[in-house]
């Protein structure tokens, strides 16, 4: 079991920036993936940012060029640094964990980011 903890969401003007913290807790094994996703009203969740243990990042083609997935892993902390921020980019954002080799995935409990002037 994977605990995640997120933080840092708010209100934002379009144009402007967010950074989110997410501490994960618990049985973190690698390999594993740790990331993004993202939720607006009436639309299904989708997974804007990646970030493996071995390295490598992906993001949603959306947000490339404006967010930047980042991880400590020596304090199984996973950040998302979102710039340019669009009104399209409001949802609520989740932080997730996912065992590469089981591909069980955990969720955090998300943060509300709103882009309104």
């Amino acid at each position: 079991q994977v605990h995640l903890v997120e933080s840092g969401g708010g209100l934002v003007q379009p144009g402007g920036s967010l950074r989110l913290s997410c501490e994960a807790s618990g049985s973190i094994v690698s390999p594993n993936v740790m990331g993004w996703g993202r939720q607006a009203p009436g639309k299904e969740r989708e997974l804007v940012a990646n970030a493996f243990s071995g390295g490598p990042t992906t993001y949603e083609d959306s947000v490339k060029g404006r967010f930047t997935v980042s991880r400590d892993k020596t304090t199984n902390m996973v950040y998302l640094q979102m710039n340019s921020l669009r009104p399209e980019d409001t949802a609520v954002y989740y932080c997730y964990f996912q065992d590469f080799t089981t591909r069980e995935r955990y969720w955090g409990q998300g943060t509300q980011v709103t882009v309104s002037s």
